[in-house]
């Protein structure tokens, strides 16, 4: 072929991709068709030997693959650049511009108005499948090594993105409709953005639709808590009295130190190693209990943390010599530690939304410090409060008195919690800053506590 053939080739393929992205651009801010795109559309993807449905934003990706299950392999990793553009054969770069297009159109044109069980759901499947084409999985960046078309956003980033849309999505449900309706409640996929709509709403419902909303949230418990449970699982608590002797069973057999110990009798003639004496390890246990204080900002901007630390409190007061108390506030405080072990009964006893005043919950906090050098104190807020100075002054003499505090800004699987300024400076100047990020910062600084 001419190399005037080939600039004429590549002239139209990038046309094409322009139509399809044209097209593609038009839909997701406009929610009415334009003829001459739809048209133009209508004759690439044809001619690409796709099927018309490609164009449809009503199906989802996961059913065009049902129904053309060889282009489930194009859909993964579309997204991560690898060849650029003009190494591939002529035809793919456009090929590639119609998948990406329906990806991204699904994804991120939700429209407007009331949204069905089944349209969430279906939108959940998109995402995942975006997720998918990112090569976004296991906090890998989106976009491969290479950086991607995601330009390097990581995988909390892209979570904290797609959490906000699913949240729309769920906002608009007619949700009290979709829970009295069996078939439609079983479709719903429990996640932070349905639950806390459900959190919100529970007092507004009851009978078989109080039921649904009761399972939803107990599935999306212990769904959570077994995440949680295997980063808890390895905590030892309390720690080793070295003033009582070593057990001395084979379960504490130390086998490096008695082969270190005895190398002195190892006899290179017959290849033996004889072993004079046994050591073992220490595993009796200081049996002070250790004392762990959650307090959770219940308003309405705290769901995440809230969901994510009383499911987390839960755990460790299933620990050995950890003595867990739980105190909900907003304008009051309440103290559920009676309910500390089911996290579930917790969240159905809390009341999201009003103002926030951690005085309150300082009053019930510290009169439960009997022990300080002994004590953990986790605070979850965004410390956005109406007392600022007195809940600051709260927090400090506890800092002064020997009481190990956390205070949490945000603990979830990704997004990112707005905390009052103010109170990050300060909490940081007396070295105990905020932590923000994901959950197993908080596992982490539990586990050195205690340990």
């Amino acid at each position: 072929m001419s190399r005037h053939s080939e600039n004429i080739t590549a002239s139209a393929e990038q046309n094409r991709r322009q139509v399809l992205y044209w097209r593609l651009l038009a839909r997701l801010f406009d929610n009415d068709e334009q003829p001459a795109l739809e048209s133009a559309g209508v004759a690439i993807v044809d001619d690409l030997g796709l099927p018309a449905a490609l164009l449809d934003p009503s199906v989802s990706v996961d059913t065009l693959v049902q129904r053309f299950p060889e282009l489930a392999a194009e859909f993964r990793d579309l997204l991560v650049l690898g060849e650029q553009p003009g190494e591939r054969e002529a035809g793919q770069e456009v090929r590639r511009a119609a998948l990406v297009s329906k990806l991204l159109l699904n994804v991120f044109a939700t429209g407007a108005g009331e949204v069905t069980a089944t349209r969430l759901a279906a939108w959940q499947q998109d995402a995942g499948w975006f997720r998918q084409a990112l090569g976004c999985e296991d906090g890998r960046q989106a976009g491969g090594a290479g950086g991607g078309a995601g330009g390097g956003v990581s995988d909390r980033e892209l979570a904290s993105v797609l959490a906000g849309l699913e949240a729309d999505l769920v906002s608009r449900m007619r949700l009290r409709e979709v829970l009295a309706d069996p078939v439609l409640a079983r479709q719903l996929t429990p996640s932070m953005s349905l639950i806390e709509q459900l959190l919100r709403d529970k007092a507004n419902l009851s009978g078989v639709a109080l039921a649904n909303a009761k399972a939803l949230i107990r599935r999306f418990v212990d769904e959570v808590a077994e995440v949680l449970r295997t980063q808890v699982e390895k905590t030892s608590v309390g720690a080793i009295d070295r003033s009582v002797p070593p057990k001395r069973v084979f379960r504490n057999l130390d086998v490096e130190r008695t082969i270190w110990k005895n190398l002195v009798n190892w006899n290179p003639e017959d290849q033996r190693l004889y072993v004079d004496q046994l050591y073992y390890r220490r595993t009796a246990r200081r049996t002070t209990p250790a004392r762990m204080i959650v307090v959770v900002d219940q308003s309405g901007s705290m769901v995440d943390a809230m969901v994510n630390c009383t499911i987390l409190a839960s755990i460790f007061a299933g620990l050995p010599k950890v003595d867990v108390h739980l105190i909900a506030y907003d304008t009051r405080a309440l103290d559920l530690t009676p309910w500390v072990n089911d996290p579930f009964e917790v969240l159905l006893r809390t009341q999201l939304g009003g103002g926030t005043d951690g005085t309150a919950a300082l009053t019930l906090a510290q009169p439960k410090v009997s022990d300080p050098r002994n004590t953990v104190v986790v605070w979850i807020s965004d410390f956005y409060e109406w007392q600022c100075e007195a809940v600051f002054a709260g927090l400090e003499a506890l800092h002064r008195s020997g009481v190990r505090l956390i205070p949490v800004g945000s603990v979830s699987s990704g997004g990112q919690q707005s905390v009052n300024p103010w109170f990050r400076q300060r909490l940081k100047d007396l070295g105990t800053p905020v932590i923000s990020g994901h959950i197993r910062k908080l596992v982490f600084e539990l586990k050195n506590f205690l340990t």
